[in-house]
């Protein structure tokens, strides 16, 4: 099944996809702004052949769900009557962490890392989704 994650935020959001055999996640695009978010999410889901959408959720530490948790929710809810696949959640708790930590030998100028970032922690969310799959 092809998964697209969803790395939500108000400036960029970020997206990476899987291979079909759910193993490896890989960085897709950035999406910048919000003006047609999801006519242009709709429109990978369709080029990309995606079956699945997995949006990261932003859990506080203690695990609760916190305002930006909620908007995150409300934009799965708008995204679901745009798209006729499954929305799933994954917990994105350090996802950017990771991905920044991945970035920090690269020697990319500080503004190419930033956009290239929100990409890389789509694919930590949707690597971690992934494995939790695998394992059950």
């Amino acid at each position: 099944m092809r998964y697209l994650a969803i790395d939500h935020g108000l400036k960029r959001t970020g997206l990476a996809i899987c291979d079909a055999a759910e193993m490896i996640a890989s960085p897709l695009c950035v999406l910048y702004g919000q003006k047609n978010i999801h006519t242009k999410i709709a429109q990978v889901v369709e080029e990309e052949e995606v079956e699945a959408i997995v949006l990261g959720l932003p859990l506080n530490m203690d695990g609760s769900e916190g305002p930006q948790a909620k908007k995150v929710k409300a934009f799965a809810q708008q995204l679901g009557q745009r798209v006729p696949v499954p929305v799933h959640f994954q917990d994105e708790r350090l996802s950017s962490f990771g991905a920044r930590e991945k970035f920090e030998a690269t020697g990319l100028p500080k503004a190419k890392k930033r956009g290239m970032l929100d990409a890389l922690a789509a694919a930590e969310i949707l690597q971690s989704f992934l494995d939790q799959k695998g394992s059950v």
